[in-house]
């Protein structure tokens, strides 16, 4: 009987670390730097002005298109809230790459590296001048080969001189 006690402990004692380190580690989500800014430094009242907002995504990430392929992946969605009187123009998103992934048998419709959205901001004749902020709202899904993290949604300000 004891014996038996002293192999049990001894076989607990050799697969608990192999157990133990072999768990993969928890993943997070990649730092995506999220930045706005219009092609001008100032906007005249009454012109039409392009801006662009920029995704900056790891090396070894990609975020999902605005077109995914797959209806489980959540799209990549840019909203803007203009101040009143600004009109704002459709989003022209970047042309996605598509890749092969251990979670899909079929490609997959993502940007890598940098993602730049492009739309256009037009200022009325009678607008005030001065510093007007847009917000921006960014949403997306951000995986990496194996991984898919949940869903996010980036707020950032894109700021006009308006003259």
């Amino acid at each position: 009987m004891r014996l038996m006690i002293q192999l049990l402990f001894l076989m607990t004692l050799f697969t608990f670390p192999t157990t133990f380190f072999a768990s993969p580690r928890p993943q997070s989500a990649p730092n995506i730097v999220i930045t706005a800014a219009p092609s001008a430094e100032k906007v005249q009242r009454g012109r039409t002005v392009q801006a662009t907002v920029v995704m900056d995504i790891p090396s070894g990430f990609h975020v999902n298109s605005n077109r995914p392929l797959e209806k489980f992946l959540i799209a990549t969605q840019l909203r803007i809230d203009p101040a009143k009187g600004i009109r704002v123009g459709p989003v022209s998103y970047p042309r996605p790459v598509l890749r092969n992934f251990k979670f899909s048998k079929n490609h997959v419709s993502v940007y890598e590296g940098r993602a730049t959205m492009r739309f256009k901001v037009t200022v009325p004749a009678n607008f005030s001048s001065g510093p007007t902020e847009l917000k921006v709202h960014l949403r997306y899904q951000s995986c990496n080969d194996g991984v898919c993290f949940p869903p996010q949604t980036r707020d950032v300000s894109l700021w006009l001189k308006v003259e």
